[in-house]
């Protein structure tokens, strides 16, 4: 199982500048335990903040191993960094879009060429949009309960469906085709025990926020993830 750790300072007690220094000491803690995927969310921030803690998380994440870090929603930002890639919402430009921009970049020298663009979405059509649309992968929320807007999760039935969980495997080797199965990371309510269970339903990856922030242990949590 891949792991997705999603940033959320408001989280950790303090001033400012003190939940910022304890994000920063929790990406270096991911990085180090191998992590696959840290998105940096912190939405409330100017892009002036923003890019700034940006430049600053990309720096530890390349000190400490081979994690990708992955900018929510600003795909500007993503690109004026060099970060790895960008975590698109419902709202924003389309993956295909997103890629585009990163190749252009990409040619003309600027930016690495893998650029990964990752996706929310809250439904499988979602995801399979997401798909079309030239996404590395999706994250789909939430699957369980999202106790802060008291809202119902989707259900491990629709985790399934995104997953193409019970789908035969389509074998036709077309001009050009070189079908691969679309990862769907489970978010929403997801725990140690609850992720062998998105495990079963296709899950490729667990993403979240609490559990992995709330974390003492960070190799013993990625072993037992990454196991499942």
């Amino acid at each position: 199982m891949l792991i997705y750790y999603i940033t959320d300072r408001t989280q950790f007690p303090g001033t400012e500048a003190e939940r910022q220094a304890q994000l920063l000491q929790t990406i270096r803690q991911a990085a180090a335990a191998g992590v696959n995927y840290i998105q940096l969310r912190e939405k409330d921030l100017c892009v002036r903040q923003f890019e700034s803690l940006a430049r600053e998380a990309l720096r530890i994440v390349r000190a400490e191993g081979p994690s990708r870090l992955l900018i929510n929603h600003r795909t500007d930002v993503a690109l004026a960094v060099g970060a790895d890639g960008v975590h698109l919402t419902g709202t924003d430009i389309p993956a295909s879009d997103a890629r585009a921009l990163a190749a252009t970049g990409a040619r003309a020298g600027r930016f690495a060429a893998q650029f990964t663009v990752a996706a929310s979405c809250h439904s499988a059509p979602e995801v399979r949009l997401a798909e079309a649309h030239g996404a590395d992968f999706a994250v789909l929320a939430p699957i369980f309960e999202k106790v802060a807007i008291a809202r119902n999760g989707i259900g491990l039935e629709e985790l399934r469906r995104a997953a193409r969980k019970d789908r035969t495997p389509d074998l036709r080797a077309e001009a050009g085709d070189t079908r691969r199965a679309f990862p769907v990371f489970a978010l929403g309510g997801v725990d140690p025990q609850r992720a062998q269970l998105c495990a079963a339903a296709g899950a490729a990856g667990i993403a979240g926020i609490r559990i992995f922030q709330q974390c003492r242990d960070w190799p013993a949590l990625v072993l037992s993830i990454r196991s499942l």
